[in-house]
């Protein structure tokens, strides 16, 4: 077992840890930040994004022991201080970007760190960023309108699939 530290979503935490412990598992049972969801286990689906150092991650292919003393960043830290939505999370409810929610933390998650590098992104932009996250619901269609409405772009003229 070997000790780490790290802070997430700007606390300081530390556990103990085997070293075959994925972050979203520490994530997810050592420290019950449950909304980092685990679906897949390969680094297919995407639903384990989160950001690390400022880089989005797939926590599901990361080590715990890698993440030590680094910045984590979460589904449950990307509220406003006073707990309401943030822009991205508000536009996903406008925008009926979800539907089972199983996939929602990692694509909000990943459209923070799209948003973060490129503010303005085209509706391809969008859609290549998200290649590395699956839905099973909604289609992606509602998931982009969200993320360029996030922009603070016009989305009605993005066209239904």
């Amino acid at each position: 077992m070997a000790q780490v530290s790290m802070t997430v979503n700007g606390k300081t935490v530390s556990g103990e840890v085997e070293g075959r412990t994925l972050l979203a598992e520490f994530l997810r049972e050592g420290l019950n930040l449950t909304g980092t969801h685990i679906g897949c286990d390969t680094s297919q689906c995407g639903a384990c994004v989160v950001h690390v150092n400022g880089e989005a991650v797939k926590s599901c292919t990361m080590f715990a022991m890698e993440a030590d003393g680094a910045d984590v960043g979460t589904i449950e830290g990307q509220a406003n201080a006073d707990g309401s939505l943030n822009v991205i999370q508000q536009a996903f409810q406008d925008h009926h970007g979800l539907q089972c929610g199983f996939c929602t933390p990692g694509m909000v998650m990943s459209a923070a760190a799209l948003l973060k590098e490129n503010p303005k992104p085209s509706e391809a932009e969008v859609r290549t960023y998200l290649e590395g996250n699956i839905c099973r619901c909604t289609g992606y269609h509602n998931i982009v309108k969200a993320i360029m409405a996030a922009s603070g772009q016009d989305v009605s003229a993005i066209a239904a699939e």
